[in-house]
């Protein structure tokens, strides 16, 4: 039998094998057993969905659950009370509604001014480590290592470098002429702006980290063709860099939207809510409410209150960032 007569058969018998059996071979049987099972997906992502289920699905029902019922962990009973709680938060002779929505009010204030600032000066700190400069590396080091530190730490450190009598703030104003006796925790709007400033200073370095990462994958054929159309630097970053960005524009403006809203240990370790309850923020207000007062249901209906605040904002961020047809 010649060589062409041996192809041509060897040819035919492999015609004759059945599709479904043509990868049956010793080293393709396992492999294509894992690629056609179903569940395969699934074992990969259940100890995600464990976790998400335990940490973040059953204590969000747990807390609807709890919302409904006049909830004082300290007592044997814990009666159903369906609605009563979401509508003493909107009945203006309650005993809630006053500080409640006062610590909305609070919360709302510094949302209104923190994120702008933590939107626009990151981006302006990343577009300045985008740069080729000697130290470029160092410099975001510096500009990250704050974020590094916990809140606890922020806060002590904070609250003794604006101390009206003692603190390094006031002493070095004093230096340069400016007023050296203002009282940044205990007084508004000293008491804001030190909470926001404090705030940006800790922050900005996530926000620019991320802005820089976004900026490096900017092609930069889109400078390039931009500068040959006559393109100036202002005209390039409307026109190329706020597009490019316009994703991450919308991540980061949800998440410092939501981190905003949820400040409390600021306010907690360097004004403790005061001066009287002016910077005693929603989160401030719940745990009060909850730990402090035993009002666990109240407290649950107010974070929920809270939660859907939230989730109206991020709709309305999904409805700004959205592509819009030329």
């Amino acid at each position: 039998m010649t060589a062409s007569t041996q192809v041509t058969a060897s040819r035919e018998e492999v015609a004759a094998i059945p599709r479904g059996k043509a990868a049956t071979g010793p080293g393709r049987r396992r492999g294509s057993r894992l690629e056609h099972n179903p569940w395969t997906p699934w074992v990969f992502l259940a100890p995600y969905l464990v976790l998400f289920g335990v940490f973040v699905v059953l204590p969000a029902l747990l807390g609807l659950w709890i919302s409904l019922h006049s909830w004082d962990y300290t007592l044997p009973l814990k009666p159903f009370v369906g609605l009563e709680n979401y509508i003493s938060l909107f009945t203006p002779d309650s005993i809630n509604y006053t500080d409640f929505w006062a610590s909305m009010r609070a919360t709302a204030i510094f949302t209104i001014f923190s994120v702008p600032l933590l939107l626009a000066i990151p981006l302006a700190v990343a577009l300045m480590m985008n740069q080729k400069f000697p130290g470029r590396n160092f410099f975001r080091a510096v500009y990250f290592a704050p974020y590094v530190l916990g809140v606890a730490v922020i806060g002590v450190l904070w609250r003794y470098l604006l101390d009206s009598n003692i603190g390094l703030v006031n002493y070095y104003l004093g230096l340069i002429g400016l007023p050296d006796d203002t009282a940044w925790t205990t007084s508004t709007p000293a008491a804001w702006v030190a909470l926001i400033g404090v705030t940006v200073w800790w922050t900005l370095g996530f926000n620019a980290v991320i802005y820089l990462a976004a900026l490096q994958d900017i092609p930069g054929e889109l400078y390039e063709a931009a500068r040959v159309d006559g393109a100036n630097a202002w005209q390039q970053f409307w026109n190329v860099t706020i597009p490019g960005l316009r994703p991450i524009l919308m991540f980061v403006t949800l998440i410092t939207l939501i981190a905003s809203a949820n400040m409390f240990g600021q306010s907690y370790l360097m004004t403790q809510g005061g001066p009287s309850r002016e910077t005693r923020t929603a989160i401030y207000q719940i745990t009060e409410t909850g730990l402090r007062n035993f009002q666990m249901g109240d407290a649950a209906a107010m974070s929920y209150v809270l939660t859907l605040f939230l989730m109206v904002l991020s709709v309305v961020v999904f409805w700004l960032f959205r592509e819009r047809k030329a």
